[in-house]
This record gives structure tokens, C-alpha cells and sequence, in this order.
């Protein structure tokens, strides 16, 4: 049981991972201390998709599922919306660079846009 709530846990960590990583940037118009972890963390989701890279937590959430006794993905709401989200079964190298490039795309508008008002006021 301590096994699986770890898998969980750990997919629960990826997502928020990811979501911080698209629009943590967003997070800087109200905390500006937060650019010094989201930029690091854009770069690097970033990196892991331009290169075709496996996150770690992947393989760590891997591992505590075989540990559980599991084999896959199934049941639960977990389970059933949120690997879909991290794990697509059609993630192809032209999806991974096209969600690396948005990831870059987005990020960069908000930084600009942050910088714009920044020198405005």
C-alpha cells in the first residue's frame, strides 16, 4: 500500500511538475522570486522534450508501481485522467518537439511581457 501511494504521489508531483513548467511564468506577475525556480525548471522540461529524454520521475514512478504489485495504468481517477496527461500512448518525436517549442513559445511572451511592463513603470 505505502508503495502505491508513492506512485501516486509521485504522478500527482509530475503533473504539478509540468503544469509549473508550461505556465509557471504566469506565477512571476504576482511573485517575481519565483522566476528563479521556474526558469530552471522551463529549461529543463524543455530540454527533456527537444531531446526525447525520459523525466526521472518517470522511471521512479515505474519502479514504486512494480514494487505495489502493479502493472499498469488502470482504475482509478488517477489513473485514468491524469497519466493520459503525462504518458500519452502517441507521444512521437515531432509531439515532443512541438511541446518543447511551446513550452519555450509561452514562456517567452510572459518573460517579455514581464520585462515590457517592468521598464514601463
Amino acid at each position: 500500500m505505502q508503495y502505491w501511494i508513492a506512485a501516486q504521489m509521485t504522478v500527482i508531483l509530475h503533473l504539478g511538475f509540468v503544469c509549473f513548467v508550461v505556465l509557471g511564468g504566469f506565477m512571476a506577475w504576482r511573485w517575481r522570486w519565483t522566476v528563479f525556480l521556474h526558469i530552471p525548471a522551463a529549461l529543463w522540461g524543455a530540454i527533456i522534450e527537444f531531446q526525447g529524454w525520459i523525466c526521472p520521475l518517470t522511471p521512479l514512478e515505474q519502479r514504486l508501481r512494480q514494487a505495489a504489485g502493479q502493472a499498469g495504468y488502470s482504475g482509478g481517477f488517477i489513473e485514468h485522467y491524469l497519466l493520459p496527461l503525462l504518458y500519452p500512448s502517441s507521444l512521437s518525436r515531432e509531439a515532443q518537439i512541438f511541446l518543447g517549442t511551446c513550452v519555450v513559445v509561452i514562456n517567452i511572451a510572459v518573460y517579455g511581457w514581464l520585462i515590457v511592463q517592468r521598464h514601463r513603470r
